[in-house]
Order: C-alpha cells, then structure tokens, then sequence
C-alpha cells in the first residue's frame, strides 16, 4: 500500500502545481479550494480505472515485459513533469476554458492523462485496482485543496518545485518496479 501512496503524490504533484497557480490567480475561497480539490482527486481517480482496462485487455501479451512498460512508462511521465515544470508554462488550463468550472475540468483531465498511463501499472502494486484508485484520488484531492488555498496565499513558484518532486518520485518508483522483477 505504501508504493500506492507514493505513487499516488507523484501523480499529484502536476495536479498540485495546476491547484497552486489556480489559487495565485483565482478567488480566494475556501469552497473554491475544495471545488479544484474535489475535481483533480475525481479526474485522476477515475483515469487509472481506464488505463487499467486497456492494461487488461492485453494482459496476456504485457505480462512477459510489464515491469519494463511500468519502468518506461513512470519514468517517461516523471521526465515529462520535470522538464515541465523548467518549461516556463505556468499555466497549464487550455487556452479556450472560459468559465472556471469549465477551465477546472479541461485543467483536471488533462493533467489526468498521466494518471490513465499509470493505471497500466496498478495490478504491480498488490491492493485492488479499485482500492489504488480510490487512494489515488483522496491524495490528489487531499493535496489539491490545500494548494489552492495556498496558492492564494503564497506565489506560484511552489508549483515547479511539487512537480519536479512529483517527476522524481515516478521515476523512483519505476526504477524500483524493474529492480525488483528484475531481482526478484
């Protein structure tokens, strides 16, 4: 369970950094930190539930390599994050979302991408799919609302920090899951 956990911050982390810039430049509302919360922590709980079923669907021709779709795939997520986060673009809701709610869900899917890919992954981690995805989505939201408040309360240059810690945090638990079939 404690490789769920962490895996479930790293792929938080690209959705705190959006929740930190959000709060810098949003309304300072305690609902509206739990609005982005709510919507991050559902986004990136259901997204894994998908890219498991596609996972599931060839399982029988990923088993032989799974360890090394997991290890490339966490490690190509967490590279993207970091070099993300050196990239300048601070803001990351598409560029057409004009009402917040609008914004927030275009902003929660798609830094739920990374979310669905890693759900290819989640059978390698031992709890039940549905139990990974639930901890994945109450870290999100748990660590989203709180940025957003902080986000209106610092700047948003936290933001590149959570996300290269995020991007960090994957590629670790990539390297680990190869390690250890490799080892074991």
């Amino acid at each position: 369970m404690f490789a769920v956990i962490i895996l479930a911050a790293g792929l938080a982390m690209d959705a705190v950094a959006v929740a930190l810039v959000r709060g810098a430049a949003g309304r300072h509302s305690l609902a509206r930190a739990l609005e982005v919360g709510a919507a991050f922590g559902a986004a990136q709980g259901l997204l894994p539930l998908a890219g498991w079923a596609l996972g599931l669907a060839f399982a029988d021709w990923i088993a032989p390599f799974d360890h090394w779709i997991a290890f490339a795939l966490l490690g190509f997520l967490g590279a993207r994050m970091i070099r993300e986060a050196f990239s300048g673009d601070t803001d990351k809701a598409p560029p057409g979302a004009r009402s917040h709610y609008a914004g927030l869900a275009a902003a929660a899917l798609a830094r739920s991408l990374d979310a669905g890919a890693a759900g290819l992954t989640l059978p390698l981690f031992g709890p039940p799919v549905l139990v990974s995805c639930l901890v994945i989505a109450a870290v999100t939201a748990g660590l989203c609302a709180p940025a957003y408040w902080l986000g209106t309360r610092a700047s948003a240059r936290f933001g590149r920090f959570a996300e290269v810690a995020g991007g960090c945090a994957l590629i670790a638990i990539g390297a680990h899951i190869l390690a250890s079939h490799l080892t074991g």
